[in-house]
């Protein structure tokens, strides 16, 4: 697939903003997290408490811990999140007025280990219920400065763990726990200042260099409909994925990565003078073969799928021997068509702040 030569297009940019509202309203039902982006995930947790006294339960009570991580400014490395304690219900006799809530936010590990996390003070926070109902929404941020990381080609990569913490205290007089804590999952945070991605240099301010983002398998869309720059590039990859043994070349076991997030495809930036090129060649190769060497007759070039600009291309299987060979497929497409569908994905993976290498990854999904 290449890059260039195309219509001007480029790839929408990330949400790096959530409501609480939008927040709880993708919680409902059994959902854990919801996930917006890279840079705007949510969790929601409900947190209830049961009354008991000598003679039985005798009430209920619960309130929900809205808790949204967001990375505002791509040019800016701080991490936000905002905790947002709504929906008090209290059923029976409940000591619900008595009960105290503590809200933390605590980074219990890096990496590398000798990294060191700017955590700002707002949190923790431990007040009544009722008061909690009078001021219900807290934030505190995190950032690390750049240069404390590791990772191929100066990547500067530092991860995470933030873990949220409920603390709900009963008061005396009630039997069963006296404390209990709550961990919501959070997606783990990641920082770098890679040279090849946006914000590399921090516009002037080297101390802000980098970005900041949610460790998840990102999703790279791309649409078949009729009108859309890439719709060639779509429908050949959606080919590849729902009937693999049509495609070229010849394979009866293919199965083509890159679907779902147990098999993504994982960005090749770093090498390219020399898998990404082979990738292509491996491509051009099975193009002439199925096709002649007149494929390109008319503007047409050899597009090929999982991209030559991913671990996953044409060439793995010559670079990593537990990869089935002829697990990719090519397909003649005109020039255009693939220059805007390489524009997108190269926008995508600079937009969504992916990473070289098989840490980071992100799958295709056809509209």
């Amino acid at each position: 697939m290449a890059a260039g030569g195309a219509a001007a297009v480029s790839y929408p940019e990330p949400a790096r903003a959530m409501s609480l509202a939008e927040c709880k309203a993708h919680m409902g039902g059994t959902a854990q997290l919801y996930l917006k982006s890279r840079f705007a995930v949510c969790t929601a947790p409900q947190i209830t408490t049961l009354w008991t006294r000598s003679e039985g339960q005798v009430g209920t009570s619960s309130f929900t811990v809205s808790i949204r991580g967001t990375v505002p400014k791509e040019s800016d490395r701080t991490m936000y999140f905002d905790y947002d304690v709504t929906d008090f219900v209290s059923v029976g006799t409940a000591g619900a007025a008595g009960m105290r809530i503590g809200l933390k936010g605590v980074v219990p590990e890096n990496w590398p280990a000798t990294a060191r996390p700017v955590l700002s003070t707002t949190l923790p926070v431990t007040k009544t219920l009722p008061q909690m109902q009078a001021s219900s929404h807290y934030a505190h941020t995190l950032r690390y400065a750049p240069g404390q990381g590791s990772g191929a080609g100066a990547a500067d990569v530092v991860a995470a763990v933030c873990q949220p913490q409920i603390v709900a205290t009963m008061p005396p007089g009630w039997v069963g726990p006296g404390q209990a804590t709550a961990k919501p999952f959070m997606f783990a945070p990641r920082w770098d200042s890679a040279s090849y991605l946006r914000n590399s240099t921090g516009g002037g301010n080297p101390a802000n260099k980098g970005g900041a983002a949610f460790s998840m398998i990102a999703t790279l869309e791309y649409s078949s409909k009729a009108g859309a720059p890439e719709k060639a590039v779509a429908d050949h990859i959606k080919q590849a994925f729902t009937n693999p043994g049509a495609t070229k070349p010849l394979n009866a076991l293919k199965n083509v990565p890159g679907d779902n997030v147990k098999e993504p495809l994982h960005r090749l930036f770093l090498d390219q003078g020399r898998r990404r090129d082979r990738n292509r060649a491996v491509a051009v190769r099975e193009c002439t073969r199925a096709w002649g060497a007149n494929y390109t007759a008319g503007g047409k070039e050899c597009d090929e799928f999982p991209f030559a600009t991913s671990y996953e291309g044409s060439a793995a299987s010559e670079f990593d021997v537990h990869v089935e060979k002829n697990n990719f497929s090519v397909l003649p497409v005109a020039g255009a068509r693939n220059g805007a569908a390489g524009n997108l994905l190269s926008g995508f993976c600079n937009a969504n702040q992916i990473l070289d290498g098989q840490e980071d990854g992100f799958i295709v999904k056809i509209n």
